[in-house]
C-alpha cells in the first residue's frame, strides 16, 4: 500500500510526525510505502522526515492522485475537497482519501470508501491514533452487508456499478435482495441476501426467474445465465487458461484468441486468474507482453512427455496449473491452442 499525507500548519506536522511513527509501530500496516509533505511558512521538520511542498496543493494532488492508494489530508475538508475535485473519475479507479484535523480528533474518509477502502484505513488509523473514525457510509452505519466491501476482500470483479449501488440500497432499505451460485457456499448468508435455491429448476421448467425477486446476485465467471431481471454478477478468479503457441504470435492475436476462445462459452475474462504454458515453448515475447498489458500472470508447466500425453499440450498445462474441470477446448490453424479449466473455489462468507 502506497500513501501520501500533507498538512498545512505547525500543529498538523507535528501530527504528521505521531502518525510515522504510530504506522511504523503498528504491525497492521507494515506494507506501508509512505510519503509525507507539508506546505506552511510556519512549519519546519528538522528530522527531515517530511518534504516542504514548494509547488500548489492542486500540483502535488495531480502527481499523487492516479500512483497512490491513499491520500491524507491533515487541515479542513474543503482544501482535500478542492485540491482532489479535478481529478475523481469513479469508485474502481479513484485511491481511498482521508482528512484529519489538524488536532486529531477526527479521521474522515471522503472518496472511495468501500472500493478504494477508505473507510477501513480510516477506521484503523483511528484506532492507533486514539481518534475518532466519521464514517457516513450508509451500509456501515446500519451495519448492512456491502456488495463492493466484500467483493474487495474476495477479489472479486463487480458485473455493474449502477446495479452494486441498487443492491445496497435495497439491504439498507430491507428490501430482499436474491443470491445465487453454483460454488459450494461456507458460512451463513448476510441478512438481507435471499437464497435463491430453486431457480435452475424453475428457469427449466417454464422460465421464470426467482419468485418476484428482480434484483439479485449472481457469483459466476459465466454470463450464460441471469437468475435475476437485474443481475449484478460477482466475477471470481477461478479460471486457468492453457496455451501453446508458436514462438512468433504476438500479443495482440494471442489476446484476441483467448478473448474469443472465453466468449465461445460465455466466461468472463475477469475471471482468469493465469496462464499457464509448457515449459517448452522456452521464451515467447507475445505471451510476455500480453501478461504484462492484461496483469494476468504467466506459469510454466512441465507437462508429460510427448510420448506418453493422453490430452492436448493446452488442456494438460491448464490442468496441471490448478484446473478441475475442463470447460472448452479451441484450436486454431495459426499455431495457437487454448484450453479453459475451473478450478476449486467457494464462496465465503
Amino acid at each position: 500500500m502506497k500513501i501520501a499525507g500533507i498538512c498545512f500548519s505547525g500543529s498538523g506536522l507535528e501530527l504528521e510526525k505521531k502518525i510515522q511513527k504510530k504506522l511504523i509501530e503498528a504491525s497492521v500496516f507494515n506494507d506501508l510505502c509512505a510519503e509525507w509533505f507539508f506546505r506552511g511558512r510556519f512549519a519546519e521538520d528538522e528530522s527531515g522526515l517530511s518534504k516542504r511542498l514548494e509547488g500548489s496543493v492542486r500540483d502535488w494532488t495531480a502527481e499523487h492522485f492516479n500512483h497512490c492508494d491513499v491520500l491524507l489530508f491533515i487541515g479542513a475538508c474543503g482544501i482535500a475537497v478542492r485540491a482532489i475535485a479535478p481529478f475523481v473519475r469513479d469508485k474502481r479507479h479513484d485511491p481511498a482519501v482521508i482528512v484529519m484535523d489538524e488536532m486529531g480528533r477526527f479521521c474522515i474518509p471522503i472518496l472511495s470508501g468501500h472500493v478504494g477502502g477508505a473507510n477501513e484505513f480510516a477506521a484503523e488509523l483511528a484506532d492507533v491514533l486514539g481518534s475518532i473514525p466519521v464514517i457516513t457510509t450508509a451500509t456501515d452505519i446500519h451495519n448492512k452487508f456491502a456488495v463492493d466491501v466484500y467483493a474487495k476482500k474476495h477479489n472479486l470483479t463487480m458485473s455493474n456499478a449502477t446495479y452494486a449501488k441498487e443492491v445496497s440500497a435495497a439491504v439498507v432499505s430491507g428490501e430482499p435482495v436474491g443470491f445465487y451460485t453454483n460454488f459450494p457456499v461456507e458460512g451463513e448468508l448476510p441478512e438481507g441476501l435471499v437464497w435463491s435455491e430453486k431457480l435452475e429448476q424453475a428457469l427449466e421448467d417454464n422460465g421464470e426467474r426467482s419468485g418476484g425477486i428482480s434484483l439479485g446476485i449472481y457469483i459466476s465467471p459465466s454470463y450464460n445465465r441471469a437468475y435475476f431481471d437485474h443481475t449484478l454478477w460477482l466475477i471470481p478468479r477461478c479460471l486457468t487458461v492453457g496455451i501453446e503457441c508458436r514462438k512468433d504470435a504476438d500479443a495482440r492475436e494471442i489476446e484476441q484468441f483467448i478473448r474469443d476462445t472465453l466468449n465461445s462459452f460465455s466466461l468472463y475474462e475477469e475471471a482468469v486468474r493465469s496462464i499457464a504454458v509448457p515449459d517448452s515453448a522456452g521464451e515467447n515475447p507475445g505471451l510476455a507482453e500480453f501478461s504484462r498489458r492484461s496483469g494476468i500472470p504467466i506459469h510454466i508447466i512441465h507437462p508429460e512427455k510427448p510420448e506418453e500425453k493422453s490430452a492436448p499440450l493446452c488442456e494438460q498445462c491448464a490442468f496441471l496449473d490448478g484446473g478441475r474441470e475442463l470447460l472448452t477446448t479451441r484450436d486454431s490453424t495459426d499455431g495457437i491452442a487454448c484450453a479453459v479449466a475451473l478450478t476449486d473455489w467457494n464462496v465465503v462468507f
